[in-house]
């Protein structure tokens, strides 16, 4: 799935958090618990160098708990790296930040110096509902669709401790189709840039393999055709997603999916894996490579 929806201030978001961060003690970093690896911004990788980085696995309540602590085990391997899981709810755990942030900096930074912290993610993780919590006021805007925040903001929110925030953005190239897929069936790409038949379709594949019994359960099946295509056929039927003339309407049917999975009713799902996602980053690397030596290649058929 290629995505098309990049709005012009994400690209000017991207410069600004490569500024703030060479001014930053350390990096936040908000992912989705349901997709932690194509909810983490692989520019943050490349620019934070030695700098730590909390990585918080937020809509944990959402997520399969058993993945979420695999994601961290996995995710804290990384020098620099500390994860926490939490969900909005858990106020009292999200106002232990100042401290945690404190403790990742080598020194620990009790001299009372300011900790500046950058704080990034992608649209719609929740990013500006924890900064309210954690300023104890309304600072940043908060909805229910991505691209709200749209300007650059630094805010106290005690312990010394400064967030530089940041707009939630994607980056241009999502090279992996997965996370694509994964990205627009959370909800961090508008609905307006998507097939909601087509995403529906690719969720449906995976959870039918990796939670069929959330499936039969929410949608009152005894058993799951092997057909995707088929499945979404009765989903649509009995949620009365019906054309004039008794077909059923998959784009509609494909929205009820989506609504569910996001709402949390189809039960606590990760569509994803570390495993996955390293074999997926081996047939990114080999498609890189191919597209690279067809450049390479035309090149020299033009120079002769």
């Amino acid at each position: 799935m290629t995505i098309q929806w990049y709005p012009g201030h994400m690209h000017k978001a991207g410069r600004e958090i490569k500024e703030s961060l060479a001014h930053a003690d350390l990096a936040i970093e908000i992912l989705d618990a349901r997709i932690p690896f194509s909810s983490e911004n692989p520019l943050l990788a490349k620019l934070r160098g030695t700098k730590p980085c909390l990585k918080i696995l937020n809509k944990c309540d959402l997520a399969d708990p058993v993945l979420i602590q695999r994601w961290q085990a996995f995710l804290e391997q990384e020098k620099g790296v500390k994860t926490l899981a939490l969900s909005m709810e858990q106020t009292d755990k999200i106002r232990q930040l100042t401290g945690l942030c404190r403790k990742l900096l080598p020194t620990g930074r009790s001299d009372g110096k300011l900790i500046h912290a950058l704080i990034m993610g992608i649209p719609n993780v929740g990013k500006s509902t924890l900064i309210n919590i954690l300023a104890g006021r309304t600072i940043a805007k908060t909805g229910d669709e991505p691209a709200v925040t749209q300007r650059q903001q630094r805010i106290a929110i005690g312990d010394d401790v400064v967030l530089l925030d940041t707009p939630g953005m994607l980056w241009p190239n999502v090279e992996n189709q997965h996370s694509g897929y994964r990205l627009a069936a959370t909800g961090a790409i508008k609905d307006t840039a998507i097939s909601h038949e087509e995403v529906a379709h690719y969720v449906l594949e995976y959870l039918v393999q990796a939670y069929p019994g959330f499936v039969k359960a929410r949608f009152q099946f005894d058993n799951l055709p092997g057909d995707i295509t088929a499945l979404m056929g009765l989903i649509g039927n009995k949620r009365g997603c019906l054309r004039s003339g008794g077909a059923v309407d998959l784009d509609k049917a494909g929205k009820i999916i989506l609504k569910e999975l996001r709402s949390g009713l189809l039960g606590r799902v990760t569509l994803e894996t570390p495993e996955m996602t390293a074999q997926e980053e081996v047939e990114v690397s080999v498609i890189r490579e191919l597209k690279a030596a067809k450049k390479l290649a035309r090149k020299h058929k033009r120079t002769g």
